[in-house]
């Protein structure tokens, strides 16, 4: 039976990055400081939709330390939300 969390311990939450990249079936999550500006940057480069390929390298935070991708590999980004103690 799960037992209540104590009363001294607080559910924080934090959001995510989800890069999607073709030819994948599982995203790059990414934390970085500001989810929102990498999330409209990602977002801008799919709007424009160039055939000519730019490298994306960005530093993050969590497991996945440094990451490097091809713009015109990424088919979907998204923000989620995530809950820890």
């Amino acid at each position: 039976m799960p037992q209540p969390f104590s009363q001294g311990s607080q559910l924080k939450k934090r959001t995510s990055v989800l890069v999607f990249l073709k030819g994948t079936t599982a995203p790059i999550v990414l934390y970085v400081d500001n989810p929102t500006e990498l999330y409209e940057e990602l977002a801008q480069i799919l709007r424009v939709n160039s055939p000519t390929p730019k490298l994306i390298e960005k530093n993050t935070n969590g497991p996945v330390k440094k990451v490097c991708i091809q713009s015109t590999q990424i088919c979907a980004v998204a923000l989620q939300d995530e809950q820890y103690l």
